[in-house]
């Protein structure tokens, strides 16, 4: 039986100061001032003065080993005891070998799977409690907003798409409307105009209804526009003039 220790570094390895200095201040914000969380990485000692961690590399495995401590690509912060582990090193050995398989360095990710996600994954496996929830916290979150926005992106395309399907179907059902009234009326030996008038009385009939929906399939109907209706005002003006000058005319002749 032995001491299975963490150790926590401050993220400090962006290869800028003003940066690294940044992290300091969010880190001691977030996790002295508030005890949140903030931007962490952490090993596992178990047996001997070696911490193992994983990282990213294009080929092989992640997982790797350095002086317990004294990782130099980041800021030494604090160890904890998470508990002990009844395994002998025999059996430890085992399970790194195991888990260096299964943790290829190219399957790194930031927020999914990261150096805080191996060692939860070893302690787990050494039968002692995980990494304190602030260690992680801000991966975690992260990692949860991003599978929030896949699926309102998801929901949005479904959605689109039931929009477009209902869009065809009101079309075809317009569409056989218009057809059906096509039908109805040259059955009847008629051309399907109805007189615009005040005192039509099928304006709210079915066939005036029907005409309609030709029109707004057949021709795009519209509004009026402004000039439209001063067009329409002066050819009725025009028409009146014209019909009383054949009146008058007529009028002449008779007397």
């Amino acid at each position: 039986m032995t001491d299975v220790r963490l150790h926590i570094y401050d993220v400090t390895n962006s290869g800028s100061e003003k940066t690294n200095n940044t992290i300091l201040n969010i880190n001691k914000i977030f996790k002295d001032g508030i005890g949140v969380g903030g931007i962490f990485h952490s090993a596992v000692q178990v047996y001997g003065d070696e911490e193992w961690s994983f990282g990213f590399c294009e080929q092989g495995s992640g997982v790797f080993s350095c002086p317990s401590g004294r990782n130099p690509m980041y800021t030494y912060r604090e160890s904890i005891v998470l508990g002990k582990t009844n395994f002998s090193i025999f059996k430890v050995n085992q399970i790194l070998r195991e888990l260096s398989r299964e943790w290829p360095g190219n399957s790194y990710d930031l927020l999914g799977r990261n150096c805080n996600h191996f060692c939860d994954e070893f302690c787990d496996r050494l039968g002692v409690p995980k990494l304190p929830g602030w260690v992680n916290r801000f991966a975690n979150a992260g990692d949860a907003a991003m599978e929030v926005a896949g699926t309102t992106a998801l929901r949005l395309r479904q959605a689109k798409t039931e929009i477009v399907s209902a869009s065809k179907v009101a079309y075809r059902f317009l569409a056989g409307v218009a057809s059906n009234v096509n039908g109805t009326n040259g059955a009847n030996g008629t051309n399907g105009a109805v007189p615009d008038s005040p005192c039509n009385s099928n304006r709210g009939t079915p066939r005036f209804q029907g005409t309609w929906f030709k029109n707004l399939i057949t021709t795009g109907a519209k509004p009026s526009s402004s000039s439209d209706i001063e067009n329409h005002e002066e050819d009725a003006s025009s028409a009146t003039g014209s019909r009383s000058r054949r009146s008058s005319t007529a009028t002449e002749s008779t007397t």
